[in-house]
């Protein structure tokens, strides 16, 4: 057991939760630390280092997140193996400009049950509503010309800061294209695809179903791989087609799975042996409820093989409808090939609305701020489960995102619960997938508690669960 000897400073500007845990995960891919090796117990740690127990085990359990490192019981914490020659991080730098940045009547929400929950807490928007007069008074101009195909500049330089900072993601504006969302945006990624001779893709099962019928619909041959723990079955993977494989691995839809770094780095091991492209979904990533979010895969690929795909739907609010993808260089220039054959879908005023929201703060506040209450949220449903529907329903995934997979033991199909969950204004979907997995007469569900207010919460579910129980 070698000895673990950080280098912490309170004055860093870093939580030292995470100054010990970038220490260690440093050790381990630079192979100061071998695998399989013991670390010390969270009490020595603590003791060696002078730190608090809650500060070891917070940088422990980001490595056991992230599959730096696992545990076994009664015995302590080891080293995962890593493939080796990964621990080389390339990171690049570049030089950003600054950004410069008779209707029907509407209806009312006096019945909010035929509309759905909504929670005003979510989304301040009266910033929004600043960065739009902002706009609309110095930069009116603008919205009297046609959108770039690729997006607003400005909105593309803000992203590739931002995803760089908080994904550790690496892009040159250029690189970056975007639409109306992630469907429209998997379109125009299928042409560069098929310009590229693949017609083949690999999806997850279960998995984000739009996105196949995409893949479908424009006549690419697809396989499913099942997903587990660690996500995407990679021996599942073609081995001698050229093709892409699209997958979620911060937050797998809709299991929740977390891909370890090991699998992170065998699938991108598999992308360049076949000469194949990864798409990478990385939706709700930042909504990670302990911990930093797990990094992107793109931030680790050094071979130009990942297509990184975002959104802001989650984040801002759902009727935005703007997102994006990093391209690899090549990519993009295939795109720029076809580019002007298109003309932009997403509204030019809501782009440089979200590049002044972003270049003053506003969007990393938010998230902050998202953060803190879905974790709240969560808690709340996790505690309410606990006391009115023991026995009933089945949290099945529950650390992130704005949703969670549930079991509800009753006869009735699933699609009936959904419909008995919509009366009441509550959203969930039916999945099949795990059906067989869990105890019989228990249907599984998606549920979505992100737009229930905390004050409505208890009064919410309860009503819900009531209503099943019938």
């Amino acid at each position: 057991m070698k000895a673990i000897i950080p280098n912490l400073s309170q004055d860093a500007g870093v939580p030292l939760y995470h100054q010990l845990y970038q220490y260690i995960k440093d050790s381990v891919l630079e192979g100061t630390i071998d695998p399989q090796e013991k670390l010390p117990s969270l009490r020595k740690l603590s003791k060696d280092l002078g730190l608090s127990l809650t500060t070891v085990e917070l940088a422990y359990n980001q490595l056991l997140v992230e599959g730096y490192i696992y545990s076994r019981p009664q015995s302590g914490y080891y080293v995962n193996e890593i493939s080796a020659g990964m621990g080389t991080v390339q990171k690049e730098s570049g030089a950003f400009a600054e950004s410069p940045l008779s209707l029907p009547l509407i209806p009312t929400n006096s019945d909010f049950k035929s509309q759905g929950y909504y929670d005003p807490s979510c989304f301040d928007f009266i910033k929004w509503k600043k960065c739009i007069n902002q706009v609309l008074t110095e930069y009116s101009w603008l919205l009297l010309r046609e959108g770039d195909p690729k997006g607003e500049i400005s909105l593309r330089k803000e992203i590739s800061r931002y995803v760089y900072q908080a994904r550790g993601v690496t892009c040159v504006p250029a690189q970056i294209v975007i639409g109306a969302g992630t469907q429209q945006i998997t379109g125009q990624l299928c042409t560069i695809l098929t310009k590229m001779g693949m017609k083949h893709v690999t999806v997850e099962e279960p998995g984000y179903l739009p996105v196949r019928n995409i893949f479908r619909d424009r006549d690419f041959a697809i396989t499913a791989a099942a997903v587990g723990k660690e996500g995407i079955q990679i021996a599942k993977l073609p081995a001698n087609i050229r093709s892409a494989v699209y997958v979620s691995p911060s937050n797998q839809f809709p299991t929740g799975y977390v891909m370890p770094i090991g699998k992170r780095y065998e699938l991108l091991e598999w992308a360049t042996k076949n000469d194949s492209i990864i798409i990478e979904d990385d939706y709700d990533s930042e909504l990670r409820y302990f911990g930093k979010p797990i990094p992107s895969l793109q931030g680790l690929d050094h071979h130009q093989r990942v297509v990184y795909l975002g959104s802001f739907s989650s984040t801002l609010f759902p009727s935005i409808k703007i997102s994006y993808m990093v391209l690899p260089s090549h990519m993009a220039e295939i795109f720029d090939t076809f580019q002007g054959d298109y003309t932009q879908t997403c509204s030019k005023s809501e782009q440089l609305t979200l590049a002044i929201y972003m270049s003053k703060g506003l969007y990393q506040t938010n998230i902050k701020k998202l953060r803190t209450l879905y974790a709240q949220k969560l808690q709340a449903v996790l505690s309410i489960f606990a006391k009115w529907g023991p026995g009933f329903i089945q949290p099945i995934n529950s650390s992130s995102g704005i949703n969670m997979l549930i079991g509800v033991k009753s006869s009735k199909p699933a699609a009936d619960l959904c419909w008995e969950a919509k009366e009441l204004g509550i959203s969930t979907l039916p999945i099949t997938t795990f059906t067989e997995a869990l105890p019989g007469n228990t249907a599984a569900l998606i549920f979505y508690y992100n737009q229930i207010p905390l004050k409505d919460m208890e009064s919410a579910l309860t009503e819900l669960i009531e209503k099943w129980r019938s």
